[in-house]
């Protein structure tokens, strides 16, 4: 596709103390073989190598550029501060995190699906996760868009996450303009919000092909795990989005069932003896979508898990295993500041 007759892709780069990584993630860009683009490295203050490593591509690119954010911000702040670079004549989105990289086909691939479908909001492709582990699989191979509801339902109601982290995708540009701040920046699952609000108005589509490398990462992905702070996040999406993806009838039990799940990982944090910010954390997220912690519920909850170690041992570890397991598999927090 040659840049004069094609569209062109804003691929936003949003940083903080990455040298170890940048180099591999904007060469990966610079690589690609979809040449309309223009790349915009947001460096949020680092005190290493970064605004060096980024200047260095600059100065070789045209295509390449550098904002410095006057002031350190939090993550997401950051990441809508790269939304706001977007030039006014990009026709789509494309987040690269600063350690991630990208295939040198995954613009071309996913801008062709994407002009091919113009009901298609939002592109996703296979990934590396981590050394190894081919991620965001689940549709059949020849399906390439999906109704943005049938998406939804996969997830909020099966518990089917196939629509990969922030450098796995590509959004039309519209979208991301339509809101500002783009992104919620309460919420370290934001990315994940995000989509399940704006495919109630477009399609998914789908590149049966590995495109990108999302790196594995400890920091936020840990405390994420640790604090279980997707419970809260989907319960937030069920109460904000459910009505849409699915019937009355169909929400109310998924969102009973959530309740019963919220109430089972609360009754084992009594036992943990978690400290006061993670109380007020599920506190404050369980009252703000309508749901507030009840000391009734979490007493049946933990009376409940007492017998169920005293009357079944073997099942209390199997469920445990298994609930590890279903956290590794979640949709990733984002975590580069």
């Amino acid at each position: 596709m040659q840049a004069n007759d094609s569209p062109l892709v804003s691929v936003l780069v949003p940083v903080y103390n990455c040298e170890t990584y940048l180099r591999e993630c904007l060469g990966s860009i610079v690589r690609q073989t979809y040449r309309n683009w223009e790349c915009i490295v947001v460096n949020n203050c680092s005190t290493d190598k970064t605004r060096a490593i980024a200047e260095e591509f600059a100065a070789l690119d045209p295509r390449v550029r550098v904002h410095n954010n006057t002031d350190f911000v939090r993550v997401i702040r950051n990441h809508n501060n790269a939304f706001e670079q977007m030039s006014p004549r990009s026709k789509y989105c494309k987040l690269v995190q600063a350690d991630d990289w990208i295939y040198p086909e995954c613009l071309e691939k996913m801008v062709a699906l994407a002009e091919a479908h113009p009901s298609v909001g939002l592109v996703g492709a296979y990934g590396l996760f981590g050394d190894s582990k081919v991620a965001w699989d689940g549709l059949p191979y020849r399906t390439n868009v999906i109704s943005g509801r049938d998406i939804g339902r996969k997830w909020l109601l099966e518990g089917r996450y196939i629509l990969g982290s922030p450098t796995a995708t590509m959004i039309r540009a519209d979208i991301v303009r339509k809101k500002k701040p783009f992104w919620d920046e309460s919420s370290i699952h934001a990315d994940t919000e995000s989509y399940i609000s704006f495919l109630k108005e477009c399609d998914f589509g789908f590149v049966h092909q590995v495109l990108t490398f999302t790196r594995v990462r400890e920091g936020m992905t840990s405390l994420a795990n640790r604090i279980n702070s997707y419970l809260p996040s989907a319960l937030g999406c069920l109460v904000r989005d459910g009505s849409y993806y699915m019937s009355g009838p169909e929400l109310e039990q998924r969102i009973s069932r959530h309740m019963r799940n919220y109430h089972a990982f609360l009754a084992k944090a009594l036992f943990q003896r978690r400290g006061s910010d993670f109380w007020r954390m599920h506190r404050t997220k369980m009252k703000e979508f309508g749901y507030p912690l009840r000391t009734s519920a979490l007493t049946w909850a933990a009376l409940a898990l007492v017998l169920d170690k005293v009357l079944n041992p073997k099942r209390t570890a199997e469920a445990a295993l298994q609930t590890l397991e279903l956290s590794r598999n979640a949709a990733p927090p984002l975590d580069t500041p």
